[in-house]
């Protein structure tokens, strides 16, 4: 969940994140996983920008994985292969506080073999990073702030001057997910108006993600089950099951209950409920 919301972000906004992490605000085009010679591991969350003589991939992380570096080593080897002229630049970025010392790896040695890359703790970062560029702004309150609601109210009044209604929507809905990593819902609610999200792209991007499984998912336990309904009763039966699968993909992400409740319309006891089913049977949310 969250690695679609920074996706959408770095896609973008790809000069804020350029001048974040290259030092330049230079203009980078989207570059698709499937351009690449060996099958991706992990296509959805990926993150690849380009410009005619580089390459910035990004990883954005919630937890620590002990097979990171191995990952980063696989994808330089593959874009190197692919575009061997290109300066290739790796960041993994991580976005919630961990005592892990996986946290502060950044590089792959197996006997002659090593390989480096950078890594960012967003804790670590100043404030003052974020609050300079709109495109970094959903993440300002998980930078280095000592009062993160105050951060939030601030980056909240910023997003309230755009006058472009769907970026001021995205960003609203974009701030609310991240800095939920950090605060609580009823502290997000009361600064960032609710209502805006449901407007955004990144909300209907969330939806859709859970759409597709859902409804892919519904046709198959329809055909399983021999269920012969109407048009209309297969599509309220399809859209149900699509809502659930975005509950279900939301709580996989850690995502906080009252939010999946909000996003999804479903009631906070019904998101409860899925979420002691899916602990139950947890294959059900694979």
């Amino acid at each position: 969940m969250y690695d679609n919301i920074c996706k959408i972000l770095a896609e973008t906004f790809p000069a804020d994140f350029a001048s974040w992490l290259l030092g330049k605000p230079m203009q980078l085009a989207k570059l698709e996983p499937s351009e690449l010679s060996a099958e991706p591991i992990r296509a959805d969350s990926l993150i690849f920008l380009e410009s005619s003589d580089l390459i910035l991939h990004l990883e954005f992380q919630t937890r620590t994985e002990e097979n990171m570096p191995l990952r980063m080593l696989d994808y330089w080897v593959r874009l190197h292969r692919k575009f061997p002229l290109k300066q290739i630049y790796q960041t993994v970025i991580y976005l919630k506080p961990t005592n892990s010392s996986l946290a502060y790896q950044n590089s792959f040695a197996v006997g002659q073999t090593q390989h480096q890359f950078n890594t960012i703790r967003l804790w670590e970062q100043p404030t003052a990073v974020f609050q300079q560029s709109l495109g970094l702004l959903p993440f300002v309150v998980l930078s280095q702030t000592d009062d993160p609601e105050a951060t939030l109210r601030q980056a909240a009044q910023k997003i309230a001057t755009i006058t472009d209604q769907n970026l001021q929507a995205n960003l609203a809905a974009a701030t609310s997910i991240i800095s939920g990593l950090k605060l609580d819902l009823e502290v997000i609610q009361r600064i960032i108006r609710r209502d805006v999200m449901r407007e955004s792209v990144t909300y209907q991007a969330i939806l859709q993600e859970g759409l597709e499984e859902g409804l892919a998912r519904g046709r198959a336990e329809g055909k399983a089950e021999g269920k012969a309904e109407g048009k209309a009763e297969g599509k309220a039966e399809g859209q149900a099951v699509a809502v659930r699968q975005v509950a279900l993909n939301m709580l996989n992400s850690d995502i906080a209950l009252d939010l999946i409740a909000q996003f999804t319309g479903l009631s906070l006891e019904q998101v409860q409920q899925l979420q002691q089913q899916s602990r139950e049977n947890p294959q059900e949310s694979d």
